[in-house]
């Protein structure tokens, strides 16, 4: 882009960004099932877009100038402490659960002066991001491969006198399993272990699906040995994105959180967050979402929610070929394919009727499978759901799996990336049928069926150059 000479109108600014959206999921209706939560309720959406609005130019970085935003902050981290069995518990509002999770690595980092985390195999890429960033290693625990829970027995065997942090998940995102947390919280606190309660998904959902009547295990806060614990507001609390809240056993812990530096003779610098300058605009948003929709509202949203995914569950084992992974115990619902339905083509096959259905890729002996966030528009539109996925399974199967020219998986996992321009490996890219500079919506099921033969080092280095050409 060249900057103009003289500034455009408004009206020709939002013509283009409209147009630059066409090829973008729709954020509202139900057929995008990750990535967007959406209430069905648009005055909700407004009220949250309108406070903010207000609150955009409102800088997080000096809370003594700005006092708006500690109020708002105080109340909103108040709703979700009073939410997750630990009233008055201390806590930070941040931009979203990887830094949720940062600063509960960094907490435990600190107090404890180790450098291993212990997780399962399921937890969520933020674990690993913050060990990266922060200097720690992850020690994977496998789960059961018929209920995807971690083991308490394996965690146990993983903990040792390096072990900084034990992580559980309530749910784990990609079978929607809840860990056991009680067992799994007992023994990292007889080992004298913090434990985190990785519950940026549940954490606003699981109470209200207890009220519509869900077996919910005890999870949060109000379970001895839980020392933090992550909560999304831009998932289940329907705020827009840019909110999620990360609590505390204690105060002595969110200080660990903290950041400050004194070194320099410019102003001071104290952060609770990762970010220093930050807007309060989604503080005002979530703020405002949680009050329009009250406990009523979420109650209500829990049960179309409840409702929905039984639906699903109960559909999808009826559609041959598909198979529900484990026994969901939230609202998100997983399921895998088989020798006659590819997974990965029945994603295209959805996305061609104008539905995201997400697909996941094999690990740790966990199948390729697709994912399914449902949320509180899935109810009125879980029929059409499930027509879709059965019409998408009956393609994938009349077409067979996604066709990969042979010993082509093998011949990547030869390449040395580091050689490759972002130039080459975009050609390398349109060979097997993907142009990442033509934009839209291209068919991933040749790119998923790929990455799902490699190890998982070398997705990652692939999945690192498909951005870099994608941004090029």
């Amino acid at each position: 882009m060249s900057l103009p000479e003289h500034g455009r109108d408004l009206a020709g600014l939002l013509t283009e960004l409209a147009a630059l959206k066409s090829d973008d999921l729709p954020v509202r209706g139900g057929k995008v099932t990750a990535y967007v939560y959406d209430t069905g309720r648009p005055e909700i959406h407004d009220a949250a877009h309108r406070a903010y609005a207000e609150m955009l130019e409102v800088n997080m970085l000096d809370p003594t100038a700005f006092p708006s935003m500690v109020a708002l902050e105080k109340q909103v981290v108040g709703a979700v402490a009073d939410l997750l069995g630990a009233p008055g518990a201390p806590g930070i509002f941040t931009s979203g659960g990887t830094e949720s999770i940062m600063l509960a690595v960094k907490a435990a980092r600190d107090l404890t002066g180790r450098r291993e985390i212990v997780a399962p195999v399921t937890a969520h890429p933020a674990f690993h991001k913050a060990a990266h960033y922060l200097g720690l290693e992850v020690v994977p625990v496998p789960v059961d491969l018929e209920t995807y829970k971690v083991d308490p027995g394996a965690v146990e065997a993983a903990l040792t006198d390096r072990t900084a942090l034990v992580v559980v998940s309530a749910p784990a995102y990609p079978q929607g399993v809840i860990d056991p947390v009680a067992e799994v919280a007992a023994l990292a606190a007889g080992r004298g272990v913090p434990c985190h309660v990785d519950a940026c998904v549940g954490g606003w959902l699981l109470p209200w699906l207890r009220d519509a009547g869900a077996e919910v295990p005890p999870f949060d806060l109000s379970v001895p040995g839980v020392t933090s614990i992550s909560c999304d507001l831009h998932k289940y609390g329907y705020a827009p994105k840019g909110a999620s809240v990360v609590l505390f056993r204690d105060a002595q812990m969110r200080r660990a959180a903290y950041f400050a530096s004194a070194a320099w003779p410019g102003y001071t610098v104290i952060n609770a967050t990762a970010q220093s300058s930050r807007s309060a605009g989604p503080l005002g948003g979530a703020w405002a979402t949680l009050l329009s929709l009250g406990a009523n509202g979420y109650r209500e949203l829990g049960r179309a929610a409840l409702e929905a995914t039984r639906k699903l569950v109960a559909g999808i084992a009826e559609i041959p070929g598909l198979r529900v992974l484990g026994e969901p115990e939230s609202s998100i619902v997983s399921f895998a394919g088989s020798a006659e339905v590819d997974v990965f083509v029945l994603a295209d096959e959805a996305r061609r009727r104008g539905w995201f259905l997400q697909p996941q890729l094999s690990y740790a002996g966990i199948p390729a499978n697709i994912h399914i966030t449902v949320t509180g528009v899935t109810l009125d539109g879980v029929a059409a759901m499930l027509a879709v996925i059965k019409e998408s399974a009956d393609a994938a199967r009349l077409r067979g799996p996604a066709d990969v020219p042979a010993g082509l998986p093998e011949l990547i996992a030869t390449l040395d990336l580091t050689a490759l321009d972002d130039a080459a490996f975009g050609e390398l890219a349109a060979s097997v049928g993907v142009d990442l500079t033509a934009g839209g919506q291209p068919e991933m099921a040749v790119v998923n069926t790929i990455l799902d033969a490699l190890p998982p080092a070398t997705r990652e280095a692939i999945l690192v150059r498909f951005l870099s050409v994608l941004y090029s």
